[in-house]
């Protein structure tokens, strides 16, 4: 079970809304939706929660970049709306590293060979498996356990990094409550 709510900032305190987010495809799309409930381009949080697994948090202050938390990547990475918020950058991977290993990887056939390149009679192109694992070096694709992202996100609001990293179940309604939107968040939930 899914959960996902906007707060957007005003002069008059917080407004909340709950919002769907199947046309959300992307880190811009959902970008684009919190700048929609901006009023005079104030601060305006996306909550999103999968029940007892994962929450997150994007903050979108303007025209600046989003700024994002999240609790526990690796169970935010199992999500369709969890790998929304998994971007490369907050990954420390090179944008688009993705898209040119797969493009490589449909030019190489399996046996090795370039595609369209035909096997050479009396050449042995296959391949010997090479132990490569380093129990050292960590998987470049792997997506870390527990929290990720912007810890500091919402410490100008009234929740420091300790207390956020902290929180595990009912943790929106604590971060609404540090910011004084716990009402307002009760509404739209």
């Amino acid at each position: 079970m899914y959960f996902a709510a906007l707060l957007a900032r005003t002069e008059d305190g917080w407004e909340a809304s709950d919002t769907e987010l199947d046309d959300v495809e992307t880190l811009s799309d959902l970008t684009d939706l919190a700048r929609e409930a901006s009023v005079d381009e104030d601060t305006v949080l996306v909550f999103i929660e999968q029940e007892d697994a994962w929450f997150g948090v994007v903050r979108v202050d303007g025209e600046e970049d989003p700024r994002i938390y999240i609790s526990n990547a690796s169970a935010a990475a199992r999500s369709s709306y969890g790998e929304i918020l998994l971007t490369d950058e907050l990954l420390g991977r090179e944008p688009g590293a993705e898209d040119t290993i797969a493009a490589l990887e449909e030019l190489v056939g399996l046996d090795g060979t370039e595609d369209g390149e035909p096997d050479t009679p009396g050449t042995d192109n296959t391949t010997t498996p090479t132990d490569n694992n380093n129990d050292d070096e960590p998987d470049a694709d792997a997506v870390p356990a527990g929290p990720l992202g912007d810890t500091g996100i919402l410490s100008d609001l009234g929740l420091p990094e300790a207390e956020l990293l902290m929180l595990r179940t009912d943790a929106l309604a604590e971060i609404a409550d540090a910011l004084g939107a716990a009402e307002v968040l009760e509404t739209v939930r």
